[in-house]
């Protein structure tokens, strides 16, 4: 759920010359591919992820980009590909065989068409696309914008291809005027299935498909008969009007494949209330007109308990409020499994209160507008449920998995990638958000574990400081109960990998955190965020790429969190120590999108020593460094960022090592958008560098530009100008 309280937080050595003007280029590190399915962890899918910026395109790439309510920061990795001229186009290479495409894509507010679709030159089909689903706003959720920026359209291609065949998304004469391309999926959809024998279909009790007639009534009669004949009710290919939620009890309903039957309808089932169970849904579609998200209105796949022993299984699930709610009473044994939640206004799943030993597993959910998958213990406890398996993409507000209260629950072996605004990859909570006395908290052991998170994490605008990608959050009352983070891999957080804090600012405690087996492979600022009070055994943590410091103990309102440390940690040994800022985002090594702009970029200065050449202060590596001549200030170093860009901030540091005795540097910084005429950004001043506290000076920048300058006067603890690594960060 999205966050609406404003918490507390801290806010807030020399040898010989040579001179020379030199321009080299280096190649920034590249990281293997995160797949879709990494390490065992998140849902087996039949469709394969082509992402659009790693295709070949004639658009612009755009992102990366953390930045609340940007197209980019709301596309999976960060980046997508901008279409805005007749004849642009993406194209696709397939891996494997394919009939059908799922294209995840923007376009402007207001607008509605298509784009042109050819394999291997020829054109196949026209794809709708839309953003009437799209650019939500939610003013009374504190801290969001205008979000929910892309949406997604499926089509059969009509023809199979093989593996190697280039898909082309074009703008044609006909099609809509821009569009920015995410991703595309391609996927060998199968035949539709077969009726099965022991089923009653929908269409004997006069159900039409594709006539835009309301069907409901049919269908009820069906399930009527189904359930006095103890068989199944068969929904055939073809899509039917439901105009009114059916409550549903004891019955299985099948359908012919999740791209072939499909229900229209914003809520087609909905329990009010306690039902007995054994509600079977499986292998269609629910596809919505959900266009805003009001919450006093039920606009959900599935609304209500499911009873006892209840499956819901092989469904899509898009354009809807909900995909599904569990509420009105209780749930026990429910399996919900296979299924895909796309393009949803608010939550994916949600357990709300009093369902029991339940298992959500193998779902893929994509463009969620709250939570993608959540258990929220009010009006009494969630027990012994479990997430698992399941891959989450691009929750746009909110977070990727979260559990709110409820007694020994499992988070196991899911993949959570790209969260966006006011959440976390993972948020563990005792948050209650309705304060009626029912919720129920923490209890039992609370198990995350195997679970890889990606680019999870996001600047909370209410709090002006960053979720982490996993937080645990005594939110409205302390954690006293054992919560157990084990073998979870945190790869590429923008910001920090762990958290613990009291979202409400009252210094509740966590007391009884055991975090072992993790890796962190690349983060922001911190590896370990904490801002309240308790204490935490932290064992085989282990931590490469990390931005700002190892970890950061500032509670709120007074205090500080103990960590007990066994052994195998390694890589977070430093703290940021000031408790009146909050550590600025770096990025270790570049490798982080929308981190270092100046990495691997164009570099020119004034003159070098021996082997300290400029290239050294943009090639991710703070034990390389450039020198400028000895005793020639003023001396200069400039990075050309290969486009006027919006800068916010200039990292500049030295090699780390404490032989590098503490110095001042007398340097100021300016722009330029062409490289001829430059003008002041930061006007000259000394800035301090100490081995201490990292051998790092941080220059707050504005404006934009495409070469930033620095140029040195004067250097206490040398005669030349020394730079080991000079970064530029819009953050």
């Amino acid at each position: 759920m999205s966050r609406t309280t404003l918490p507390m937080a801290a806010v807030v050595a020399g040898a010989l010359a040579t001179t020379a003007v030199v321009l080299t280029t280096t190649t920034p590190p590249q990281r293997p591919a995160i797949e879709l399915t990494a390490g065992g962890n998140g849902a087996t899918v039949p469709f394969t992820e082509h992402e659009a910026e790693a295709a070949a395109h004639s658009g612009t790439r755009i992102g990366p980009d953390f930045t609340q309510g940007t197209p980019a920061s709301e596309a999976s990795g960060r980046q997508a590909v901008a279409l805005d001229g007749r004849g642009e186009h993406v194209e696709f290479t397939l891996t494997r065989p394919a009939n059908a495409i799922v294209l995840r894509y923007s376009v402007p507010d207001g607008s509605s068409g298509s784009v042109a679709v050819y394999a291997d030159g020829a054109k196949l089909k026209d794809l709708p696309v839309t953003s009437e689903y799209s650019y939500l706003d939610t003013p009374w959720i504190a801290g969001s914008r205008t979000h929910h920026l892309f949406d997604e359209s499926r089509l059969l291609l009509g023809r199979d291809l093989a593996a190697g065949a280039k898909v082309r998304v074009q703008l044609d004469a006909g099609s809509v005027g821009a569009i920015t391309v995410d991703l595309a999926d391609f996927e060998q959809v199968a035949t539709p299935a077969t009726r099965p024998g022991n089923s009653v279909s929908i269409a004997e009790h006069g159900a039409t498909a594709n006539d835009g007639s309301d069907d409901t009534d049919a269908i009820l009669r069906a399930v009527a008969a189904a359930r006095s004949q103890g068989r199944e009710v068969w929904i055939p290919a073809g899509t039917f009007e439901v105009g009114r939620a059916m409550a549903v009890d004891q019955v299985t309903i099948r359908g012919a494949g999740m791209w072939h039957s499909v229900l229209h309808s914003n809520n087609p089932f909905r329990n009010d209330g306690q039902v007995v169970g054994n509600i079977r849904l499986h292998d269609f579609a629910v596809l919505g007109e959900v266009t805003e998200r009001v919450d006093d209105r039920p606009d959900n796949g599935y609304h209500g308990p499911l009873g006892a022993g209840s499956v819901i299984s092989g469904l899509w699930l898009q354009h809807l409020k909900v995909g599904v709610w569990t509420m009105s009473g209780t749930t026990s044994g429910a399996v919900i499994e296979n299924n895909r939640f796309l393009d949803l206004a608010a939550d994916g799943l949600n357990f709300n209160g009093r369902v029991t030993d339940s298992v959500v597993r193998n779902n893929f959910l994509r463009n969620t507008g709250d939570d993608a998958l959540a258990m929220w213990s009010l009006g009494g406890a969630d027990v012994r449920d479990t997430f698992e398996n399941n891959t989450v993409v691009q929750p746009n507000l909110a977070n990727g998995i979260a559990i709110y209260g409820g007694t020994d629950i499992t988070v196991r072996g899911n993949l959570v990638r790209d969260t966006n605004a006011l959440g976390s990859g993972i948020a563990i909570s005792n948050q209650h958000f309705i304060h009626d006395g029912t919720f129920a908290p923490l209890a039992g052991t609370t198990t995350v574990a195997a679970n890889t998170l990606v680019r999870t994490g996001a600047m909370n605008p209410n709090w002006g400081h960053p979720h982490a990608a996993i937080r645990v959050d005594s939110y409205d009352r302390p954690i006293t109960t054992p919560v157990d983070l084990t073998g979870n891999r945190i790869v590429d957080s923008p910001y920090s990998a762990l958290q613990v804090v009291d979202g409400g600012g009252k210094g509740n405690a966590v007391t009884d955190l055991d975090v072992s087996g993790a890796e962190v492979d690349g983060v922001g600022t911190v590896v370990l965020q904490a801002e309240t009070t308790g204490q935490g055994r932290f064992t085989d943590v282990v931590a490469t790429r990390v931005g700002t410091r190892g970890f950061y103990n500032c509670a709120y309102p007074s205090g500080t969190f103990t960590i007990n440390r066994g052994g195998g940690n390694s890589g977070w040994d430093s703290q940021w120590t000031d408790c009146s800022s909050w550590p600025p985002r770096d990025d270790p090594g570049g490798s982080l999108p929308g981190g270092n702009l100046a990495l691997g970029k164009p570099v020119v200065a004034g003159g070098y020593t021996d082997v300290y050449r400029p290239a050294n202060a943009v090639d991710g590596d703070a034990n390389t460094y450039w020198e400028s001549v000895n005793n020639a200030f003023p001396q200069t170093i400039t990075v050309d960022l290969g486009a006027v860009t919006a800068v916010r901030r200039v990292v500049l540091k030295l090699p780390p090592s404490a032989s590098w005795g503490a110095r001042t540097q007398t340097l100021s910084v300016s722009g330029s958008p062409d490289g001829s005429s430059y003008g002041v950004v930061v006007g000259s001043a000394g800035h301090r560098f100490d081995p201490a506290t990292g051998n790092t000076a941080t220059i707050a920048v504005s404006g934009s530009h495409r070469f930033l300058r620095l140029t040195f006067t004067g250097n206490t603890g040398w005669p030349a100008a020394q730079l080991s690594e000079f970064e530029v960060h819009a953050t």
